[in-house]
């Protein structure tokens, strides 16, 4: 029994507690798995110490803000704010208690430690990060017996453009305190923090979470070479290559690279060549409250024959997800029948992630060859192959594209990969049956630079669509706008457009 700040008393346990939570068991017990593992102290936490952090992000700058108006709220109650990056290195804390900044000190709770799972053990922070879900962990649930006089809401944070997970924020006060009203709060500062970086962010689209979903790999479906494409660069044959000869050894391959760039896709080739005429299953990873109907629905397959998966962006999954997702894949390769030729069976599964380090650790060793898939930006050659490809399955026939198209699809970056091309080039072949860039977007003529204001995107998609015209000079351009000439050139330069040529 150890006293704490307030005189109460608190039971330390062995496990986590199996009564009524807001974090449920599974999640607790995975977590405690997990900080056994990763061989945390069950005594005394000893968190890493990472040196001065880093403050000049927008992340920070938003959840600083929130978090100080959040304080002159709670200014006489007990209670420390905190906000984390992604590995769980406090980055901010704040509190009104001196009382309570004393204790946290004597745990390292703290600006420059790091509070991830691996370093501290079961808490709220690391709890959040490692299942990118709210948490909230009493003072019995901690792993380790130094933390059991607190109680830890935190609440993760995403960034709205891209979607990546940006850290938490955390809420911690002495272990007597309603829980309920401590989750709310940090999950009411994480929705305003993100809202706050979408608003700085000078506008930009939010990008959707994880969905979730199992679907069959169509054989004609849009795998680039296999029908219509066959000739691609080779930088994408190599991987194909590599990602065919590992799958037909048996191995789990991770295919890892940028979102859209064709992870999934290259997978999807490989089974087409190692296993001819295979069912080839595609999971994409839910959000962390369809976790488990998700693994529910797809997993009884991995032990089928002639069935294959690909589980794509695992690096999104929960913690106790990817524990789940390995016990299941153990029981399936246990079911399956000995090969014919006497070696061991094997599941035909692979991955997608971003890259290897971000796969959940109980996965990441299953992983036996890693390939990377090259983004788009990369791939010069494939962009008019693929385009034409995609205005083939628009419109089920041939559509041409003018030289001017060809020049504008050839010169974006695109940021959003393979994604991006086929959904402006379906946009295009939807409206015109010869491909010009009036049917482009306008972004498409833009060079990468600073982000635009809305009035300023409205103005260069008028100034695109009028150059766009067939015939149009810029002078012809600036009188159809009501502008003059040299008006015209310094907007175009001002605001990045290229010129269709």
């Amino acid at each position: 029994m150890e006293p704490n700040q307030k005189g109460g008393l608190v039971t330390p346990q062995r496990g986590p507690s199996t009564g009524p939570l807001l974090v449920t068991a599974k999640r607790l017990a995975a977590s405690w798995r997990r900080s056994e593992e990763y061989g945390v102290s069950a005594e005394l936490v000893e968190p890493s110490w990472a040196g001065s952090a880093p403050t000049d992000s927008l992340f920070f700058e938003c959840g600083q803000a929130v978090l100080t108006a959040l304080r002159s709220t709670l200014a006489d109650e007990p209670v420390s704010l905190m906000l984390t990056d992604a590995d769980g290195l406090l980055l901010q804390r704040l509190s009104g208690s001196s009382t309570l900044l004393r204790a946290l000190d004597r745990v390292h709770l703290a600006p420059g430690f790091t509070y991830s799972e691996r370093d501290a053990g079961t808490n709220g922070m690391g709890l959040a990060l490692a299942d990118r879900s709210p948490a909230l962990v009493r003072a019995e649930e901690h792993y380790s017996a130094s933390l059991r006089t607190y109680t830890c809401a935190a609440a993760p944070v995403f960034d709205p453009v891209s979607g990546a997970l940006e850290g938490c924020v955390n809420i911690t006060t002495w272990s007597d305190a309603s829980p309920e009203l401590l989750l709310a709060l940090a999950q009411s500062a994480a929705g305003n923090a993100t809202a706050l970086m979408l608003a700085r962010a000078h506008g930009h689209r939010q990008k959707q979470g994880p969905r979730g979903g199992v679907f069959r790999m169509r054989r004609d479906g849009l795998e680039p070479a296999v029908g219509t494409v066959r000739a691609l660069s080779s930088s994408w044959t190599d991987a194909l290559d590599q990602a065919t000869q590992a799958l037909a050894a048996g191995r789990v391959v991770a295919a890892v690279g940028e979102h859209g760039a064709g992870r999934a896709t290259l997978l999807a080739q490989a089974f087409r060549c190692s296993r001819p005429g295979a069912r080839i299953l595609s999971a994409a990873a839910p959000a962390p409250d369809d976790v488990d109907a998700w693994l529910s629905v797809w997993t009884p397959e991995l032990a089928k024959p002639d069935t294959a998966v690909i589980v794509e962006n695992i690096d999104l999954l929960p913690a106790w997800a990817a524990q789940e997702l390995k016990a299941h894949a153990v029981r399936a390769l246990r079911a399956l029948p000995p090969s014919d030729t006497g070696t061991a069976p094997a599941l035909a599964w692979a991955v997608t992630a971003t890259d290897l380090d971000a796969i959940p650790r109980p996965l990441a060793a299953a992983v036996d060859t890693v390939v990377a898939v090259p983004p788009l930006r990369d791939r010069g050659d494939d962009v008019l192959q693929l385009a034409r490809f995609a205005a083939h399955q628009t419109r089920l026939r041939e559509i041409d594209f003018t030289p001017a198209a060809e020049r504008a699809l050839l010169e974006h970056e695109w940021p959003d990969n393979v994604d991006e091309l086929f959904t402006v080039v379906h946009d295009a072949a939807v409206r015109a049956e010869r491909i010009d860039v009036r049917h482009l977007p306008a972004y498409i003529l833009g060079r990468p630079g600073p982000h635009l204001s809305r009035i300023e995107a409205v103005e260069r998609d008028e100034i695109v669509r009028s150059l766009a015209q067939p015939g149009v000079t810029v002078t012809a351009a600036a009188a159809e706008l009501g502008i003059s000439r040299a008006t015209i050139y310094r907007r175009i330069a001002r605001l990045g457009i290229t010129r269709p040529r």
